[in-house]
């Protein structure tokens, strides 16, 4: 009974160690969350029938742990992504609370414009209102921040980084595939 009980501890334990082992190339938490939680729960339901069927109390262990597991991670994800929409005051400097004209582009956009103003706004939003040569208005909203030297605009379906440089009135964009020169009409 003695060595039963003795092999169940190493069975648990070695269980455990995989389980958080394993866990350090999950992509999320809540796959992390999982599998943590199902060694823990292995552990604790071996250890916890150790004078019945140690097999039945380690299997439903880490299916509630695991279970539980990643209901934690999974919740620990959402608030991240939350966080990460959330700007932070320093990823909007210098551009928050400026306007600015594009004065060129190259290479040439391939559909012509008479305007094109960009405001970089406080809440991490920039709206760039296009007047195309029919006098039609365009709006866009995006979402913006600042990393170094690189300005990150992004939508849930793409992301556009651009070196940018700000000398004076000027502001210079360059994505690698255009460069935009911008001249600061407010704030």
């Amino acid at each position: 009974m003695v060595k039963q009980r003795k092999l169940i501890s190493v069975i648990c334990a070695v269980a455990l160690c995989s389980a958080l082992v394993f866990s350090a190339g999950c992509e999320t938490k809540a796959q992390t969350g999982a599998l943590s939680g199902a060694g823990v729960g292995a552990l604790v339901g071996g250890l916890a029938n150790m004078h019945g069927s140690w097999g039945a109390g380690v299997l439903i262990g880490a299916g509630v742990g695991a279970g539980l597991g990643y209901l934690i991670g999974n919740e620990m994800d959402k608030k991240d992504t939350q966080q990460r929409q959330t700007v932070q005051e320093g990823e909007i400097k210098p551009l928050g609370g400026t306007v600015w004209q594009v004065t060129s582009i190259v290479p040439k956009p391939p559909k012509p414009f008479k305007s094109m103003v960009t405001s970089f706004r406080q809440d991490g939003t920039v709206l760039t209102t296009v007047t195309h040569m029919d006098n039609t208005v365009e709006t866009a909203t995006e979402n913006y921040r600042i990393v170094g030297s690189t300005l990150i605009i992004n939508k849930p379906d793409y992301v556009i980084n651009s070196k940018f440089r700000m000398d004076g009135e000027t502001l210079i964009l360059d994505n690698g595939s255009s460069s935009i020169v911008m001249r600061r009409v407010g704030g």
